[in-house]
């Protein structure tokens, strides 16, 4: 049994299992093949198990449901044509990749934000679908935002925040992930609240970075998790990003708990906080629409 750091391996799932995903393995010749995944989800932390669907129609149909293992390779938001190569047909998707092989054997590819390395645990019949259902025996990831697809295009966290540029009247704020853990600042009252701003004079994407820089900790800007109008009728945007390890020039990395909800003063920051302990928990993730004192949450869409 391959024993991992639960609230790590916790993180990986919640943050990138909403991305463009590319699963791979090898065949009985030991050539690498894989394809672009229209379904991949969390399905236990103990075991660490993930699931991936496959159509019955699909060319690699045979050589997965044979496999003794598989990777599961999040797609990085630069990496668009990666995830067009392995979803179209091809002789050899693999010849314009770099790739290495993982510790447990599958294919893993370079420039990807997270991968899971996985023996097969079990497959099920469903329907016009395979369900492969893998056990982690190794996984790592990065900083490096994911890619998104949704409504027939794909959605990056860059071209989320260039869409907001120099919009009056807005608030930005940084959700700075790490393992579990958010990075909290003194609000100067005596309590605690997150990086945020409202000089958008260069646009939104600069005022994260500059956010970010601030902290002087190195992190990736993420995807918008929360959008809200406050009774000033302010709009606070709020991105989900990924630090690295170091330590920050100020605040720290704290766990979301009930002591720590106390002593955050701002209710709608309250609230986004409680909201992201418990959505860490379950894997899942999703966007808040409404105002600082109701909305609702509406799901990330999954990797097609």
């Amino acid at each position: 049994m391959t024993d991992f750091d639960p609230r790590a391996l916790r993180s990986a799932f919640g943050t990138f299992l909403t991305g463009v995903t590319v699963v791979t393995t090898h065949d009985k010749s030991g050539r690498p093949i894989g394809f672009t995944a229209n379904s991949f989800s969390s399905v236990s932390l103990d075991p660490p198990l993930v699931s991936v669907c496959l159509a019955n129609t699909s060319s690699n149909f045979n050589t997965f449901s044979e496999a003794a293992g598989f990777a599961v390779n999040i797609l990085s938001e630069d990496q668009i044509s990666v995830s067009n190569t392995f979803a179209r047909p091809s002789q050899d998707r693999f010849s314009g990749v770099e790739w290495k092989p993982g510790p447990n054997g599958a294919p893993i590819l370079a420039g990807v934000s997270a991968w899971f390395d996985c023996s097969v645990f079990k497959t099920v019949e469903a329907g016009d679908h395979l369900i492969l259902i893998g056990r982690v025996e190794a996984f790592d990831h990065s900083i490096a935002p994911g890619l998104g697809y949704a409504r027939g295009a794909y959605v990056t966290p860059a071209a989320e925040a260039r869409a907001l540029n120099r919009r009056a009247g807005v608030v930005v704020s940084a959700l700075i992930e790490r393992d579990g853990q958010i990075l909290l600042l003194d609000d100067g009252n005596g309590g605690l609240t997150i990086p945020a701003t409202e000089d958008m004079a260069n646009g939104a994407d600069t005022a994260l970075a500059q956010l970010i820089a601030g902290c002087r900790i190195k992190a990736e800007p993420g995807f918008i998790y929360s959008v809200y109008q406050d009774k000033s009728r302010r709009q606070h945007i709020s991105f989900l990003c990924q630090a690295e390890d170091g330590s920050p020039a100020n605040g720290a990395f704290t766990q979301i708990v009930e002591s720590t909800l106390m002593d955050v003063a701002d209710p709608a920051i309250c609230t986004m906080l409680e909201r992201f302990a418990r959505e860490s928990r379950l894997g899942n993730f999703g966007i808040y629409y409404g105002d600082e004192t109701s909305g609702r949450v509406k799901p990330l869409v999954r990797g097609s």
